[in-house]
Protein backbone atom coordinates (compact mmCIF):
# COMPACT_ATOMS: atom_id res chain seq x y z
CA UNK A 1 0.00 0.00 0.00
CA UNK A 2 1.23 3.29 -1.02
CA UNK A 3 1.51 6.02 1.73
CA UNK A 4 1.11 9.95 0.71
CA UNK A 5 1.33 12.56 4.21
CA UNK A 6 -1.10 15.45 2.81
CA UNK A 7 -3.30 17.91 3.53
CA UNK A 8 -6.73 16.81 4.12
CA UNK A 9 -9.79 19.49 4.58
CA UNK A 10 -13.75 19.05 5.51
CA UNK A 11 -16.47 18.99 3.08
CA UNK A 12 -17.13 23.13 3.96
CA UNK A 13 -13.14 23.32 3.53
CA UNK A 14 -13.20 25.35 7.23
CA UNK A 15 -10.84 22.83 8.82
CA UNK A 16 -7.67 20.79 7.68
CA UNK A 17 -5.70 18.62 9.30
CA UNK A 18 -2.16 16.79 7.88
CA UNK A 19 -2.26 13.17 7.66
CA UNK A 20 -0.48 9.80 6.03
CA UNK A 21 -3.07 8.94 4.18
CA UNK A 22 -3.71 4.78 2.97
CA UNK A 23 -6.10 3.47 0.50
CA UNK A 24 -6.83 0.15 1.26
CA UNK A 25 -8.74 -2.20 -1.15
CA UNK A 26 -8.89 -5.30 1.10
CA UNK A 27 -9.36 -6.09 4.77
CA UNK A 28 -6.04 -7.83 4.92
CA UNK A 29 -5.18 -3.81 4.15
CA UNK A 30 -6.64 -2.24 6.42
CA UNK A 31 -5.00 -4.54 9.35
CA UNK A 32 -1.55 -4.13 7.74
CA UNK A 33 -1.97 -0.24 8.25
CA UNK A 34 -3.12 -1.23 11.90
CA UNK A 35 -0.28 -2.42 12.46
CA UNK A 36 1.81 0.37 10.41
CA UNK A 37 0.20 2.85 12.84
CA UNK A 38 0.53 1.07 15.99
CA UNK A 39 4.69 0.19 15.16
CA UNK A 40 4.91 3.90 14.53
CA UNK A 41 2.89 5.50 17.63
CA UNK A 42 0.06 6.86 14.76
CA UNK A 43 -3.69 6.95 15.27
CA UNK A 44 -5.86 5.84 12.73
CA UNK A 45 -9.12 6.61 11.15
CA UNK A 46 -11.38 6.02 8.39
CA UNK A 47 -12.48 8.97 5.44
CA UNK A 48 -15.34 7.89 2.78
CA UNK A 49 -16.13 11.11 0.54
CA UNK A 50 -15.22 13.24 2.96
CA UNK A 51 -18.35 15.14 3.01
CA UNK A 52 -18.75 15.34 6.59
CA UNK A 53 -19.23 18.78 7.53
CA UNK A 54 -16.71 19.05 10.39
CA UNK A 55 -13.42 16.85 11.84
CA UNK A 56 -14.90 13.71 11.48
CA UNK A 57 -12.42 12.12 9.07
CA UNK A 58 -9.65 14.41 10.04
CA UNK A 59 -6.79 13.02 12.28
CA UNK A 60 -4.24 15.41 12.39
CA UNK A 61 -0.62 13.48 12.51
CA UNK A 62 -2.18 10.44 12.00
CA UNK A 63 -3.00 7.83 9.90
CA UNK A 64 -6.03 7.94 7.40
CA UNK A 65 -7.78 5.12 5.34
CA UNK A 66 -9.29 6.36 2.55
CA UNK A 67 -11.84 3.76 2.21
CA UNK A 68 -13.29 4.91 -1.07
CA UNK A 69 -11.25 2.19 -3.56
CA UNK A 70 -13.65 -0.39 -1.27
CA UNK A 71 -16.49 0.08 -3.57
CA UNK A 72 -18.21 -3.07 -4.84
CA UNK A 73 -21.91 -3.98 -4.48
CA UNK A 74 -21.32 -7.77 -3.78
CA UNK A 75 -24.64 -8.79 -3.58
CA UNK A 76 -28.28 -7.70 -5.36
CA UNK A 77 -31.19 -9.42 -5.32
CA UNK A 78 -33.85 -7.84 -7.45
CA UNK A 79 -36.38 -9.74 -5.81
CA UNK A 80 -35.82 -9.44 -1.89
CA UNK A 81 -34.50 -6.03 -2.56
CA UNK A 82 -31.06 -6.86 0.01
CA UNK A 83 -28.14 -5.66 -1.14
CA UNK A 84 -24.37 -5.71 -0.05
CA UNK A 85 -21.45 -3.48 -0.55
CA UNK A 86 -18.10 -2.20 0.43
CA UNK A 87 -17.74 0.57 3.05
CA UNK A 88 -16.82 2.70 0.01
CA UNK A 89 -20.08 2.07 -2.16
CA UNK A 90 -22.00 5.83 -2.48
CA UNK A 91 -25.28 6.36 -2.37
CA UNK A 92 -25.04 7.05 -6.24
CA UNK A 93 -23.80 4.24 -7.21
CA UNK A 94 -26.51 2.18 -4.91
CA UNK A 95 -29.30 3.50 -5.89
CA UNK A 96 -27.93 3.83 -9.70
CA UNK A 97 -28.26 -0.14 -9.14
CA UNK A 98 -31.61 -0.82 -7.40
CA UNK A 99 -33.93 1.88 -8.75
CA UNK A 100 -34.30 0.60 -12.61
CA UNK A 101 -35.47 -2.65 -10.48
CA UNK A 102 -37.95 -0.72 -8.83
CA UNK A 103 -36.13 0.17 -4.94
CA UNK A 104 -35.01 2.78 -3.47
CA UNK A 105 -32.51 3.10 -0.12
CA UNK A 106 -34.61 3.53 2.23
CA UNK A 107 -32.85 6.63 4.11
CA UNK A 108 -30.64 8.55 2.26
CA UNK A 109 -28.82 12.01 3.03
CA UNK A 110 -28.92 15.13 0.89
CA UNK A 111 -26.33 14.27 -1.40
CA UNK A 112 -25.33 11.15 -3.30
CA UNK A 113 -21.78 11.28 -2.87
CA UNK A 114 -21.44 9.77 0.86
CA UNK A 115 -20.29 6.09 1.32
CA UNK A 116 -21.82 3.27 3.14
CA UNK A 117 -19.40 3.45 5.81
CA UNK A 118 -19.74 6.70 6.28
CA UNK A 119 -23.50 6.57 6.63
CA UNK A 120 -23.00 3.49 9.41
CA UNK A 121 -20.56 6.04 11.18
CA UNK A 122 -22.65 8.73 11.46
CA UNK A 123 -26.48 6.83 11.43
CA UNK A 124 -27.17 9.24 8.60
CA UNK A 125 -30.83 10.42 8.75
CA UNK A 126 -32.91 11.72 5.83
CA UNK A 127 -36.03 13.28 4.99
CA UNK A 128 -38.11 10.78 6.62
CA UNK A 129 -36.98 9.94 10.18
CA UNK A 130 -40.19 10.07 11.93
CA UNK A 131 -41.36 7.19 9.29
CA UNK A 132 -38.31 5.29 8.84
CA UNK A 133 -36.11 6.34 11.63
CA UNK A 134 -32.12 5.90 10.39
CA UNK A 135 -29.80 4.48 8.09
CA UNK A 136 -28.87 1.84 10.98
CA UNK A 137 -32.47 0.51 11.33
CA UNK A 138 -32.50 -0.74 7.71
CA UNK A 139 -29.53 -2.92 7.90
CA UNK A 140 -29.54 -6.12 8.42
CA UNK A 141 -25.65 -7.13 9.20
CA UNK A 142 -22.42 -5.88 8.80
CA UNK A 143 -18.85 -7.26 9.07
CA UNK A 144 -16.50 -5.04 10.30
CA UNK A 145 -12.05 -5.35 11.37
CA UNK A 146 -10.99 -4.44 14.93
CA UNK A 147 -7.44 -2.78 15.27
CA UNK A 148 -6.59 -6.39 16.90
CA UNK A 149 -7.24 -7.79 13.70
CA UNK A 150 -10.28 -9.62 14.75
CA UNK A 151 -12.87 -9.81 11.88
CA UNK A 152 -16.27 -9.32 13.19
CA UNK A 153 -20.23 -10.04 12.11
CA UNK A 154 -22.96 -7.70 13.76
CA UNK A 155 -26.79 -7.44 13.70
CA UNK A 156 -29.85 -6.39 15.78
CA UNK A 157 -29.39 -10.16 17.31
CA UNK A 158 -25.53 -11.08 16.74
CA UNK A 159 -22.56 -8.96 18.96
CA UNK A 160 -25.91 -6.48 19.35
CA UNK A 161 -24.25 -4.17 21.82
CA UNK A 162 -21.30 -3.81 19.12
CA UNK A 163 -23.98 -3.05 16.55
CA UNK A 164 -26.26 -0.34 18.01
CA UNK A 165 -22.34 1.15 19.27
CA UNK A 166 -20.78 1.02 15.81
CA UNK A 167 -23.41 2.06 13.84
CA UNK A 168 -23.42 5.86 14.83
CA UNK A 169 -19.56 5.53 16.77
CA UNK A 170 -17.80 7.39 13.78
CA UNK A 171 -15.25 4.94 13.12
CA UNK A 172 -14.02 4.52 16.49
CA UNK A 173 -14.38 0.88 17.83
CA UNK A 174 -13.32 -0.60 14.54
CA UNK A 175 -13.39 -0.58 9.96
CA UNK A 176 -16.78 -1.92 8.54
CA UNK A 177 -15.90 -3.99 5.42
CA UNK A 178 -19.07 -4.74 4.01
CA UNK A 179 -23.07 -3.68 4.83
CA UNK A 180 -26.31 -5.75 3.86
CA UNK A 181 -29.36 -3.52 3.61
CA UNK A 182 -33.16 -3.90 3.19
CA UNK A 183 -34.20 -1.84 -0.09
CA UNK A 184 -37.38 -0.26 0.06
CA UNK A 185 -40.10 -1.34 -2.59
CA UNK A 186 -41.51 1.50 -5.58
CA UNK A 187 -43.95 1.23 -7.93
CA UNK A 188 -42.89 4.32 -9.75
CA UNK A 189 -39.94 6.66 -10.48
CA UNK A 190 -41.83 9.74 -9.02
CA UNK A 191 -42.88 11.19 -6.21
CA UNK A 192 -46.07 13.60 -5.43
CA UNK A 193 -44.50 16.66 -3.84
CA UNK A 194 -47.00 19.20 -1.92
CA UNK A 195 -45.02 22.89 -1.55
CA UNK A 196 -46.20 25.54 0.19
CA UNK A 197 -45.51 28.33 2.48
CA UNK A 198 -45.76 28.49 6.17
CA UNK A 199 -45.71 32.54 8.11
CA UNK A 200 -43.77 32.01 10.93
CA UNK A 201 -41.95 29.46 13.13
CA UNK A 202 -44.94 28.31 15.42
CA UNK A 203 -46.82 27.52 11.70
CA UNK A 204 -43.75 26.06 10.25
CA UNK A 205 -43.12 23.71 12.92
CA UNK A 206 -46.96 22.35 13.26
CA UNK A 207 -46.91 21.76 9.56
CA UNK A 208 -43.72 19.24 10.30
CA UNK A 209 -45.40 17.61 12.74
CA UNK A 210 -48.96 17.80 11.26
CA UNK A 211 -48.00 16.67 8.01
CA UNK A 212 -45.44 14.21 8.92
CA UNK A 213 -48.21 11.11 9.56
CA UNK A 214 -49.67 11.75 6.31
CA UNK A 215 -46.75 12.01 3.80
CA UNK A 216 -43.14 9.90 3.27
CA UNK A 217 -41.27 12.56 3.36
CA UNK A 218 -41.32 16.17 4.88
CA UNK A 219 -38.57 18.39 5.34
CA UNK A 220 -38.79 22.17 5.38
CA UNK A 221 -36.73 25.46 4.55
CA UNK A 222 -36.47 28.45 6.58
CA UNK A 223 -35.54 31.95 5.84
CA UNK A 224 -32.73 33.03 8.50
CA UNK A 225 -33.19 36.39 7.72
CA UNK A 226 -36.98 37.14 9.14
CA UNK A 227 -37.30 38.70 12.12
CA UNK A 228 -39.98 39.79 14.12
CA UNK A 229 -43.79 38.45 13.60
CA UNK A 230 -41.91 36.74 10.58
CA UNK A 231 -38.93 35.10 12.51
CA UNK A 232 -39.09 31.02 11.17
CA UNK A 233 -41.03 32.05 8.18
CA UNK A 234 -40.35 29.93 5.28
CA UNK A 235 -41.80 26.39 2.58
CA UNK A 236 -42.27 23.04 3.34
CA UNK A 237 -42.11 20.05 1.17
CA UNK A 238 -44.04 17.12 1.61
CA UNK A 239 -43.72 14.26 -0.38
CA UNK A 240 -45.67 10.84 -0.88
CA UNK A 241 -44.85 7.62 -2.94
CA UNK A 242 -47.13 6.68 -6.09
CA UNK A 243 -48.82 3.40 -5.12
CA UNK A 244 -49.03 0.76 -7.30
CA UNK A 245 -50.75 2.02 -10.61
CA UNK A 246 -51.17 5.83 -10.17
CA UNK A 247 -47.92 5.64 -12.50
CA UNK A 248 -49.02 4.54 -15.88
CA UNK A 249 -46.05 4.11 -16.54
CA UNK A 250 -43.27 3.27 -14.17
CA UNK A 251 -40.84 1.31 -16.54
CA UNK A 252 -39.88 4.77 -18.06
CA UNK A 253 -39.85 6.21 -14.59
CA UNK A 254 -37.59 4.60 -13.66
CA UNK A 255 -35.07 4.59 -16.13
CA UNK A 256 -31.61 5.78 -14.27
CA UNK A 257 -31.84 8.72 -17.74
CA UNK A 258 -35.47 9.88 -16.44
CA UNK A 259 -33.58 10.29 -12.56
CA UNK A 260 -29.76 11.44 -13.12
CA UNK A 261 -29.62 15.04 -12.37
CA UNK A 262 -28.92 17.50 -15.60
CA UNK A 263 -25.48 18.53 -15.58
CA UNK A 264 -26.49 21.43 -17.63
CA UNK A 265 -28.70 24.67 -17.04
CA UNK A 266 -30.89 24.89 -19.81
CA UNK A 267 -29.09 22.15 -21.70
CA UNK A 268 -26.31 24.70 -22.29
CA UNK A 269 -24.85 26.42 -19.38
CA UNK A 270 -22.33 23.91 -17.16
CA UNK A 271 -23.62 23.46 -13.87
CA UNK A 272 -19.97 22.91 -12.51
CA UNK A 273 -19.21 26.56 -13.45
CA UNK A 274 -21.92 27.58 -11.23
CA UNK A 275 -19.90 28.23 -7.91
CA UNK A 276 -17.85 30.73 -9.67
CA UNK A 277 -20.63 32.94 -10.52
CA UNK A 278 -22.10 32.23 -6.74
CA UNK A 279 -19.12 33.91 -5.14
CA UNK A 280 -19.78 37.32 -5.48
CA UNK A 281 -23.08 37.21 -3.51
CA UNK A 282 -22.03 35.64 -0.77
CA UNK A 283 -22.15 37.98 1.67
CA UNK A 284 -25.04 39.10 4.04
CA UNK A 285 -26.60 41.41 2.00
CA UNK A 286 -27.11 39.01 -1.26
CA UNK A 287 -28.11 36.11 0.98
CA UNK A 288 -31.06 38.01 2.51
CA UNK A 289 -32.36 39.07 -1.17
CA UNK A 290 -31.89 35.27 -1.83
CA UNK A 291 -34.11 34.17 1.15
CA UNK A 292 -36.67 37.27 0.53
CA UNK A 293 -36.62 36.25 -3.42
CA UNK A 294 -36.84 32.07 -2.02
CA UNK A 295 -39.90 33.20 0.63
CA UNK A 296 -41.66 35.49 -2.58
CA UNK A 297 -41.55 32.48 -4.87
CA UNK A 298 -43.16 30.10 -2.30
CA UNK A 299 -46.00 32.12 -1.84
CA UNK A 300 -48.08 29.89 -4.45
CA UNK A 301 -49.38 26.34 -2.83
CA UNK A 302 -48.51 24.13 -5.62
CA UNK A 303 -48.39 20.05 -6.07
CA UNK A 304 -45.94 18.35 -8.69
CA UNK A 305 -44.66 14.77 -9.48
CA UNK A 306 -40.75 14.65 -9.05
CA UNK A 307 -38.16 11.86 -10.00
CA UNK A 308 -36.53 10.69 -6.44
CA UNK A 309 -33.20 11.75 -7.35
CA UNK A 310 -34.14 15.54 -8.07
CA UNK A 311 -35.97 15.07 -4.61
CA UNK A 312 -33.61 13.49 -2.48
CA UNK A 313 -30.07 15.26 -3.54
CA UNK A 314 -30.49 19.01 -3.61
CA UNK A 315 -26.98 19.29 -2.35
CA UNK A 316 -25.94 18.24 -5.95
CA UNK A 317 -28.05 20.35 -8.10
CA UNK A 318 -24.67 22.19 -8.31
CA UNK A 319 -21.12 21.06 -8.28
CA UNK A 320 -19.04 21.89 -5.63
CA UNK A 321 -21.36 24.64 -4.14
CA UNK A 322 -19.73 24.49 -1.10
CA UNK A 323 -16.67 26.89 -2.98
CA UNK A 324 -18.80 29.21 -3.61
CA UNK A 325 -18.53 30.38 0.37
CA UNK A 326 -14.93 31.58 -0.33
CA UNK A 327 -11.74 31.49 0.63
CA UNK A 328 -12.94 30.35 4.31
CA UNK A 329 -15.62 27.70 3.83
CA UNK A 330 -18.54 26.96 5.66
CA UNK A 331 -19.49 25.30 8.55
CA UNK A 332 -22.57 23.67 9.12
CA UNK A 333 -24.86 23.97 12.78
CA UNK A 334 -27.48 21.33 13.31
CA UNK A 335 -29.53 20.92 16.75
CA UNK A 336 -32.14 18.31 17.76
CA UNK A 337 -34.65 19.72 19.70
CA UNK A 338 -37.81 17.86 21.45
CA UNK A 339 -41.15 18.95 20.09
CA UNK A 340 -41.86 20.84 23.53
CA UNK A 341 -39.14 23.06 23.29
CA UNK A 342 -37.93 23.55 19.69
CA UNK A 343 -39.48 26.78 19.16
CA UNK A 344 -38.51 28.51 22.58
CA UNK A 345 -34.72 27.78 21.76
CA UNK A 346 -34.97 28.05 17.60
CA UNK A 347 -36.50 31.87 18.12
CA UNK A 348 -33.42 32.40 20.58
CA UNK A 349 -30.71 30.98 18.49
CA UNK A 350 -32.13 32.74 15.25
CA UNK A 351 -32.30 36.36 17.14
CA UNK A 352 -29.09 35.72 19.00
CA UNK A 353 -27.39 34.91 14.88
CA UNK A 354 -29.06 38.32 13.87
CA UNK A 355 -27.82 40.42 17.16
CA UNK A 356 -24.03 39.18 16.46
CA UNK A 357 -24.29 40.31 13.04
CA UNK A 358 -23.56 36.65 11.58
CA UNK A 359 -26.74 34.75 10.40
CA UNK A 360 -26.98 31.86 8.48
CA UNK A 361 -27.46 31.74 4.63
CA UNK A 362 -29.56 28.89 4.39
CA UNK A 363 -31.74 27.00 7.54
CA UNK A 364 -33.50 23.22 6.92
CA UNK A 365 -35.77 21.84 9.09
CA UNK A 366 -36.84 18.35 9.64
CA UNK A 367 -39.16 15.74 11.83
CA UNK A 368 -37.43 13.17 13.95
CA UNK A 369 -38.16 10.53 16.15
CA UNK A 370 -35.64 8.56 18.79
CA UNK A 371 -33.63 5.46 18.13
CA UNK A 372 -31.78 2.49 19.49
CA UNK A 373 -28.60 3.38 18.68
CA UNK A 374 -25.89 3.86 21.24
CA UNK A 375 -24.68 7.71 20.15
CA UNK A 376 -28.01 8.89 18.89
CA UNK A 377 -28.49 12.36 18.09
CA UNK A 378 -32.42 11.40 17.39
CA UNK A 379 -35.73 12.86 19.84
CA UNK A 380 -38.67 13.12 19.65
CA UNK A 381 -39.10 16.45 18.06
CA UNK A 382 -37.73 18.41 15.00
CA UNK A 383 -33.76 19.22 13.76
CA UNK A 384 -32.48 22.78 12.20
CA UNK A 385 -29.57 22.64 10.19
CA UNK A 386 -28.03 26.27 9.74
CA UNK A 387 -25.15 27.04 7.10
CA UNK A 388 -22.63 29.63 8.22
CA UNK A 389 -19.90 31.44 6.04
CA UNK A 390 -16.47 31.70 7.80
CA UNK A 391 -13.75 33.69 7.58
CA UNK A 392 -10.60 35.25 8.74
CA UNK A 393 -12.50 38.24 10.44
CA UNK A 394 -15.33 36.12 11.90
CA UNK A 395 -13.88 32.57 12.67
CA UNK A 396 -13.34 33.23 16.41
CA UNK A 397 -16.79 34.72 16.78
CA UNK A 398 -18.46 32.55 15.17
CA UNK A 399 -17.14 30.04 17.08
CA UNK A 400 -18.35 32.04 20.40
CA UNK A 401 -21.53 32.06 18.69
CA UNK A 402 -21.95 28.45 18.41
CA UNK A 403 -21.02 27.64 21.82
CA UNK A 404 -23.90 30.09 22.83
CA UNK A 405 -25.96 27.92 21.03
CA UNK A 406 -24.77 24.81 22.64
CA UNK A 407 -25.88 25.89 26.24
CA UNK A 408 -29.20 26.83 24.63
CA UNK A 409 -29.66 23.37 23.07
CA UNK A 410 -28.66 21.80 26.23
CA UNK A 411 -30.82 23.86 28.33
CA UNK A 412 -33.79 22.80 26.07
CA UNK A 413 -32.66 18.97 26.14
CA UNK A 414 -31.42 19.13 22.77
CA UNK A 415 -29.05 16.51 21.21
CA UNK A 416 -26.05 17.14 18.61
CA UNK A 417 -25.23 15.41 15.01
CA UNK A 418 -21.51 14.70 15.22
CA UNK A 419 -21.08 14.59 10.80
CA UNK A 420 -21.85 18.48 11.12
CA UNK A 421 -21.45 20.23 14.56
CA UNK A 422 -17.06 21.35 14.34
CA UNK A 423 -17.08 22.85 17.70
CA UNK A 424 -18.93 21.39 20.37
CA UNK A 425 -16.94 20.59 24.01
CA UNK A 426 -16.22 17.23 25.16
CA UNK A 427 -18.65 18.70 28.60
CA UNK A 428 -21.53 19.49 26.11
CA UNK A 429 -21.24 15.90 24.69
CA UNK A 430 -21.35 14.84 27.70
CA UNK A 431 -24.18 16.73 28.82
CA UNK A 432 -26.29 15.38 26.27
CA UNK A 433 -25.54 11.63 26.18
CA UNK A 434 -25.04 11.19 29.61
CA UNK A 435 -22.08 9.86 31.50
CA UNK A 436 -23.37 6.22 31.51
CA UNK A 437 -23.95 6.33 27.87
CA UNK A 438 -19.81 7.76 27.68
CA UNK A 439 -18.86 5.43 29.89
CA UNK A 440 -20.07 2.37 28.07
CA UNK A 441 -18.57 3.60 24.97
CA UNK A 442 -15.34 3.91 26.31
CA UNK A 443 -16.35 -0.02 27.82
CA UNK A 444 -16.63 -1.13 24.25
CA UNK A 445 -13.62 1.28 22.66
CA UNK A 446 -11.46 -0.11 25.36
CA UNK A 447 -12.74 -3.85 24.52
CA UNK A 448 -12.69 -3.85 20.74
CA UNK A 449 -9.53 -1.26 20.60
CA UNK A 450 -7.24 -1.83 23.51
CA UNK A 451 -4.47 0.08 22.41
CA UNK A 452 -6.35 3.23 21.23
CA UNK A 453 -5.34 3.38 17.87
CA UNK A 454 -8.82 4.51 16.55
CA UNK A 455 -8.59 8.16 16.95
CA UNK A 456 -9.74 11.34 15.20
CA UNK A 457 -9.91 14.67 15.61
CA UNK A 458 -13.58 14.70 16.66
CA UNK A 459 -12.72 11.94 18.55
CA UNK A 460 -10.69 13.71 20.67
CA UNK A 461 -12.63 16.82 20.79
CA UNK A 462 -16.10 15.26 21.97
CA UNK A 463 -14.36 12.43 24.31
CA UNK A 464 -11.42 13.67 25.58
Amino acid sequence: MQTTFTQLENFGHSLNAPAYLIQPRTSEDIHAAFQLAKKNGLTVTARGAGRSYNDASLNGGGVVLDMSAMNLIQEWNPTTGVVRGEPGVTLELLWQKVEPDGWWPPVVSGTMKTTLGGCLSANIHGKNNFKMGTFGEHVIEFTAILPTGAEITCSPKKNSDLFYAMISGYGMLGIFTSVTLQMKRLHSGLLTVDAFPVPNLRRHLFALQDGAPHNDYIVGWLDTFAGGSSLGRGQIHAARYLHEGEDKNPRETMKLKNQILPPRIFGVFPKGWLYQFMKPFANNLSWSMVNLAKYVASLRTHTFRQPHAAFHFLLDYVPNWELSYGSGGLIQYQSFLPKETAEAAWTEILALSKKRGMPSYLGVTKRHRPDKFLLTHAVDGFSLALDFKVTSATRSKLRAMLLEFDQIVIANGGRFYFAKNSETTTETATAFYGEETVKKFKQLKKRCDPNGLLESDLYRRIFG
